[in-house]
């Protein structure tokens, strides 16, 4: 929805029947570009003016001077974004297939999502001390794409690893 000139996405509401008085909605609106969460009361009867947003498959060709350059998955065509839209980039690879969020009236990039889990190779990290596993310690592993992360000490160099894109952290060995 459209609301004071910027675009929000309306994460609870919550419908009031007083007693006396006219009905109301209340609100939590987030903003779609800075994430932002205000409070807002609408009373019955107002309007919005609602937006329309689309999701876009689009695939990671290469990051430069310019920004990072995506293909469009069904019109191939090529567009570039800054790092400021894209949710994980330190976990992206060539090659990787994210989607993009556009407002569609006016066909700007609103946000690039990875998705929620990706599988990077363990380029570096230290070797583990036999024996200390008794507790929940991690050591840094350097990943393929130059992302340093916390992983446990079991995992070793040329692994293959699951890892969440929302905070970046390790999740899994894959098989």
């Amino acid at each position: 929805m459209v609301f004071n000139k910027d675009l929000f996405t309306v994460t609870e509401f919550q419908h009031v029947k007083p007693g006396k008085g006219p009905a109301f909605v209340r609100t939590k609106l987030k903003n779609v570009k800075t994430g932002k969460v205000i409070d807002h009361t609408f009373s019955a009867g107002h309007k919005i003016q609602t937006a329309r947003i689309e999701r876009r498959k689009h695939q990671f060709l290469y990051k430069d001077d310019l920004g990072y350059h995506f293909m469009d998955s069904e019109t191939f065509e090529q567009t570039s974004f800054d790092e400021a839209l894209i949710n994980a980039p330190k976990l992206m690879k060539d090659g990787q297939d994210v989607e993009v969020i556009f407002h569609a009236e006016t066909e700007t990039p609103l946000a690039c999502e990875l998705p929620q889990f990706v599988q990077l190779m363990v380029t570096y990290t230290e070797p583990g001390i036999k024996g200390d596993t008794a507790t929940n310690t991690t050591k840094p592993a350097t990943l393929e794409t130059g992302a340093i992360i916390q992983v446990p000490l079991f995992v070793d160099q040329d692994i293959m690893i699951k890892v969440d894109t929302r905070d970046s952290s390790y999740v899994e060995r894959v098989k």
